[in-house]
């Protein structure tokens, strides 16, 4: 990819500033995504971190300075036509992650909370079976073997409800994180829980204020 920058209006980054040259500066970014910023033979010339350049490797976050005035950062030059498809194809990990971990979270805690209920019923239950029969000439054994028999499916709810009020918060916390992580690249809007491949087909953000393009036409 290649950008061209200067005054002039073929340039694909134009500069409407009478310090910077009809073409100023070559932004370039190779198969590896590296960049790199080349003068060309501007009149003020091109600065990277207030020293002047010819050529020069740079990173999104750099800030630079054509002529005397104009500064820019090279990650806006790069999405000088609105393009955030790259960000936008990030997104698509982000939400199968969430509905992947929100299935885990539901199915491990559905399966805890049968597991609570049953396993006290079970091991106390059958322990107050087999107390009472062993003790069915021994009164108060037999009366002890009731209690456990009764007492086992209350531990049992007890329990499985203890496992079940975990899961709202669980949620939450997830939720909390998606609303953070599933926003428009550029503005930063949650795109609720709609999934990547409908909000793909919408090919830009909705937000008439942002429009950044999300599918690369």
């Amino acid at each position: 990819m290649k950008v061209k920058i200067g005054k002039a209006s073929d340039n694909d980054f134009v500069i409407n500033d009478p310090q910077v040259s009809r073409y100023h500066a070559l932004l370039t970014q190779d198969e590896n995504r590296d960049l790199l910023l080349e003068d060309l033979g501007s009149t003020n010339g091109t600065f990277v971190n207030d020293c002047q350049i010819v050529k020069k490797r740079v990173t999104s976050e750099e800030r630079v300075t054509f002529g005397t005035a104009y500064t820019v950062s090279i990650h806006d030059i790069l999405k000088r036509d609105n393009d955030y498809s790259e960000e936008f194809v990030r997104l698509k990990d982000v939400y199968d992650g969430y509905i992947k971990e929100k299935i885990r979270i539901q199915s491990s805690n559905q399966f805890k909370t049968r597991l609570f209920q049953s396993l006290p019923f079970a091991v106390i239950g059958v322990a107050g079976i087999v107390l009472g029969f062993m003790g069915h000439t021994n009164k108060g054994l037999f009366v002890f073997s009731f209690i456990l028999a009764v007492c086992a499916p209350t531990i049992g709810i007890y329990f499985g409800a203890r496992q079940a009020a975990k899961i709202p918060a669980q949620l939450q916390r997830l939720a909390n994180q998606f609303k953070i992580d599933y926003v428009c690249p550029k503005c930063g809007t949650f795109l609720g829980e709609i999934p990547w491949e409908s909000l793909s087909n919408k090919k830009r953000c909705p937000v008439s204020s942002c429009r950044a393009k999300w599918i690369r036409t």
